[in-house]
């Protein structure tokens, strides 16, 4: 049931999936390095897979999961919106929490990690708010907000006063004349 206007892509799912388990294997690998120099005992350099290689097995079935997951239900529905992240982050939770051996625990799991990337996708994917039109150069849009935002300096002066780098039409003149009311003090006109 795709729109009129926009034409649903199919995603290769498997290659996702194989780039998604090399990625999160690799972040495992960091992880799991990262632990067997914490160990009290000292174990050799393979202990990385042999010790704590549990946490690369795991990072990697996560990002497996979450990608492959992802794009087939896209595919399988033939949309790209937040609902296939929020299926690919529940199967993804459910694998992590597969280490604790319970029903609740893989539940629990998968619907925290379904609920945080679904939102986190819907709102945009991004935590520095809105994506900006890719079609529209930068200066361009910088110079559109400002003329949009734009106010009238006497609105402006009415607001703040003269002075700190505002400045009305006609301000060196009064303040020639404030300054020689004031002080008696003649200032020349600057040429």
């Amino acid at each position: 049931m795709p729109s009129e206007d926009h034409q649903y892509h199919p995603h290769d799912a498997v290659k996702a999936a194989i780039n998604g388990t090399l990625i999160t294997g690799a972040a495992g690998g960091l992880v799991s390095a990262i632990q067997n120099t914490l160990t009290k005992r000292n174990v050799s350099a393979w202990g990385v897979f042999t010790r704590t290689g549990g946490t690369i097995a795991i990072f990697s079935a996560v990002g497996g999961t979450y990608e492959f997951t992802r794009f087939a239900a896209a595919n399988l529905r033939e949309r790209d919106d937040s609902l296939n992240t929020a299926i690919g982050g529940f199967l993804a939770g459910s694998v992590l929490g597969l280490r604790f051996g319970s029903t609740p625990a893989v539940l629990g799991f998968g619907a925290l990690t379904a609920i945080v990337l679904g939102a986190y996708d819907y709102t945009g994917g991004a935590l520095t708010g809105p994506k900006n039109n890719r079609e529209m150069d930068e200066f361009e849009r910088k110079q559109e907000l400002r003329k949009n935002r734009r106010r009238p300096i006497e609105e402006t002066i009415s607001e703040l006063g003269e002075g700190r780098g505002i400045y009305g039409p006609g301000y060196e003149e009064r303040r020639r004349e404030r300054i020689k009311e004031k002080y008696g003090i003649d200032v020349p006109a600057k040429s």
